[in-house]
């Protein structure tokens, strides 16, 4: 395999630094505000940005400030898949569950969530149309496959669950191997599921359109300020304090590593999970031509070790995967260096799915999500201190960081609204055992995982596996 590029925080940011080169410095010379600020919002991702986007919309005379650790989209939000998708971030059973305990009906708080995050694509593509960023948004769906027959048994239950749970009969479709080669030459490949609410995106040139569309709304944002604590109207940073009647920490991987007794950040209240991608070179024309994807669909297998995928605007394949699930003691991934051994399994995915093409890989990259102990996200708002918090996107974040930087935004102005009353609101997800416990069983987890895609495959039994139902009740994944 020929030399590639590796870590940069991402494919996506190494190549849209250019786009927002003459605002950077700005950010970085800004400095803290003075004045006691309305909103300061601790991290400078797509929650932080959106966020401030909302609030500056909504309270046009407000001060604004977001607070960035490194540069804008350092995290998760400039290193994703770019699937802006209607995918719930946690399990539906749980949220259901915790709706039940508060009195609600469970299966129409759930039903209620699905609606509202199908709705949050259609308002950031609104939003992106309205205020001219260009983020390579294209919506052609997002296209599961199953490789094996109990896979494909999965992605059946799956369909009828989803349309049990609030997904419009119109937005689905289930399909046999004919219709999935029709849409996306993948040679394994035994039928799949059609989601057409997903939209393709460039998440880099997503957190740099909406910072610059903020920065006209007057927000101001400071880059390479580390926040060390967070307490009641003040903001501790590595340039100084600063104050503010409401703080809104929007952290995601990153939420354990700022001081403060502030529910839903800590090292064992959200833990970070490494994913790794790499994108191959531009594929000609006639390669295209065997493989299709015109419609630029998502791409995801119903693997146990799931990998995600798009056709990038420049005619690449981006494909990304787990790799080594987690660092000790929750550390994070840096610049994301990716290890030779994981770069050559998401190949070979690649190549399982389209053995007849030739790859040549350029770029390979890693990041962290933010995990909870149920794998469920979390809006929490304290009315005393003002403190609000969003985490735990679980790798669903591209669409659900804009609902919950809604959510945070109507529980800061105290409204009783639909999105505060949906079931992540206040949701209690326990806490991570501490080490060495978390980090043995996150691995333990994800080596069954593996182990039973490697069953599946071989057996080709029509029932997932005993080893995977196993590694999802030691995941907290199952009810």
């Amino acid at each position: 395999m020929s030399p590639y590029r590796n870590g940069e925080i991402s494919h996506w940011m190494a190549s849209g630094r250019t786009a927002d080169a003459s605002a950077a410095p700005a950010r970085a010379q800004a400095g803290l505000p003075d004045e006691e600020q309305n909103l300061v919002i601790v991290g400078g991702g797509l929650t932080g940005l959106w966020a401030a986007y909302h609030a500056a919309v909504e309270n046009p005379g407000a001060t604004v400030t977001v607070i960035e650790a490194e540069e804008l989209g350092y995290g998760a939000s400039g290193r994703n898949g770019g699937w802006l998708s209607p995918l719930i971030p946690g399990n539906r059973a749980v949220y259901a569950k915790a709706a039940r305990k508060r009195g609600q009906n469970g299966a129409a708080a759930v039903g209620a969530f699905q609606q509202e995050m199908d709705g949050a694509v259609d308002e950031v593509l609104r939003i992106l149309d309205r205020e001219g960023i260009q983020a390579d948004q294209q919506r052609g769906g997002h296209l599961r496959v199953a490789t094996t027959p109990a896979a494909m048994k999965r992605l059946e239950q799956t369909y009828a669950a989803d349309l049990a749970n609030g997904y419009r009969v119109e937005d689905l479709e289930l399909l046999d191997a004919d219709a999935v080669q029709k849409r996306i030459t993948i040679r394994p490949a035994l039928g799949g599921v059609l989601t057409r609410t997903t939209a393709r995106l460039d998440p880099a040139k997503l957190v740099h359109g909406l910072a610059q569309a903020v920065e006209r709304k007057d927000v101001r944002i400071v880059e390479g300020t580390r926040a060390t604590r967070i307490a009641p109207g003040v903001v501790t940073t590595s340039g100084g304090t600063v104050r503010a009647r409401t703080i809104l920490a929007c952290l995601e991987a990153y939420s354990g590593q700022v001081d403060g007794a502030i529910r839903g950040l800590g090292r064992r209240e959200v833990i970070p999970i490494n994913s790794s991608m790499v994108v191959t070179n531009q594929l000609p024309t006639h390669v295209w031509d065997r493989i299709g994807w015109q419609a630029r669909e998502c791409l995801g297998d119903a693997a146990h070790t799931v990998v995600y995928a798009q056709r990038t605007a420049d005619d690449r394949i981006a494909i990304g995967g787990r790799g080594t699930p987690y660092a000790f003691n929750s550390g994070t991934p840096g610049r994301g260096e990716v290890d030779a051994r994981t770069v050559r399994t998401l190949r070979e995915r690649l190549q399982l799915f389209f053995p007849d093409v030739e790859f040549g890989i350029e770029h390979a990259w890693r990041g962290a999500i933010g995990v909870t102990r149920d794998w469920c996200a979390g809006i929490t708002f304290d009315p005393t201190t003002r403190i609000g918090v969003a985490r735990g996107f679980a790798g669903h974040g591209v669409t659900a960081t804009h609902l919950a930087a809604k959510t945070l935004v109507d529980r800061a102005a105290g409204r009783d609204t639909e999105l505060t009353r949906l079931p992540w609101n206040d949701h209690d997800s326990g806490r991570w055992e501490p080490e060495p416990i978390r980090w043995i069983g996150v691995h333990a987890m994800y080596r069954l995982f593996g182990l039973a895609d490697w069953w599946e495959e071989r057996r080709r039994s029509q029932g997932t596996s005993l080893i995977a139902r196993f590694g999802s009740r030691l995941a907290g994944l199952s009810e």
